[in-house]
């Protein structure tokens, strides 16, 4: 995956954090050598709530190609109960991965051909000292753990950062333990 563009879709609810999501792992990516990085957010009708997605593409050569992700290799799903309600893996690439904020396990998910992980985010956000819901920060650690793309001895310094004056600890807290506690599933 070194030499290609690798292209992430995050999929979440109007005040989750999705975008905040994306915006740390960017910067992270840049910070751990990626030097293409490009984050295209999508704004519309959203509200509080509503189904919302961003995208995020990262290289380790400069990225070009501006266009909305058709093809990710990867889908981040902040709220499980979206999947009912949205087709998330629309596009994904056979072998992709999805990363869940579930309490289920992986394997109660039937997707063909795709790698899945399930953290319980909510609860352990709660677990780490965060209001119910602000599930960002923790599945960050999801991600961090599902891909192995970068390490969270650069993650929690951009969470840190980000969150400077809100809760930064607990937010790194909330990466942290989930981290330690997401479930990685193989292919059917």
């Amino acid at each position: 995956m070194n030499q290609k563009t690798i292209e992430i879709r995050w999929h979440g609810r109007g005040g989750q954090g999705a975008i905040t999501a994306a915006k740390i792992i960017a910067n992270a990516a840049f910070l751990s050598g990626y030097g293409g990085v490009v984050m295209a957010p999508t704004f519309g009708t959203e509200r509080r709530g509503a189904p919302v997605l961003t995208s995020l593409k990262i290289s380790k050569q400069k990225i070009y190609d501006l266009s909305p992700i058709t093809e990710p290799d990867m889908v981040v799903v902040l709220d499980h109960l979206i999947v009912k309600e949205v087709n998330v893996i629309s596009g994904l690439k056979p072998g992709g991965l999805i990363v869940i904020n579930s309490p289920k396990r992986p394997e109660d998910f039937r997707f063909e051909d795709f790698r899945v992980a399930t953290a319980d985010v909510t609860h352990l956000a709660v677990e780490a000292g965060l209001p119910p819901g602000v599930v960002n920060t923790g599945i960050i650690g999801a991600f961090a753990k599902a891909s192995g793309l970068i390490g969270m001895d650069i993650l929690i310094p951009a969470i840190l950062a980000e969150f400077k004056g809100k809760r930064p600890r607990r937010n790194a807290k909330a990466a942290q333990i989930t981290f330690e506690n997401t479930l990685m599933g193989g292919l059917p």
